[in-house]
C-alpha cells in the first residue's frame, strides 16, 4: 500500500497525509516503513540462521545494498556487524524480543 491509496482511505492529499504522518510519528511514512522493515530484520539476524540476502528479501528491500546501508543508517553498524556482536536471543515470545531489540 502506497502513500496515494492511503491518503485516498484517509480523504486527504498525499501531501497533507505526509505532513500529518510526520507531525504524528516524527517520521516520513517511507521511514517509518524502513524502520518496521529493519526491526524484523534485526529479530530475524539474532533468530534465524537465514543468510542477510535472504533476510533482505524476506523483510521486503529488493535490493540488498538499499538494506545494508538504509540498516547502518538506523541501527549503526551493518548488517553482518549486528549479528556478530549480538548474543542469542533468550526465549522470550516473538512480541517481546522485537520490542526488545527495537533501535531509537
Amino acid at each position: 500500500m502506497d502513500v496515494a491509496t492511503l491518503a485516498r482511505i484517509a480523504h486527504v492529499s498525499p501531501a497533507h497525509f505526509t505532513r500529518t504522518f510526520q507531525a504524528v510519528f516524527g517520521e516520513t511514512p517511507h521511514r517509518y516503513l524502513q524502520r518496521r522493515r529493519v526491526e524484523r530484520a534485526m529479530f530475524l539476524l539474532r533468530s534465524s540462521p537465514e543468510s542477510v540476502t535472504d533476510i533482505c528479501y524476506k523483510v521486503g528491500f529488493n535490493s540488498l545494498g538499499t538494506f545494508s546501508r538504509t540498516f547502518r543508517e538506523i541501527v549503526g553498524v551493518s548488517p553482518r556487524a549486528y549479528r556478530r556482536s549480538s548474543p542469542p536471543l533468550p526465549a522470550a515470545p516473538n512480541c517481546f524480543a522485537m520490542a526488545w531489540t527495537r533501535p531509537n
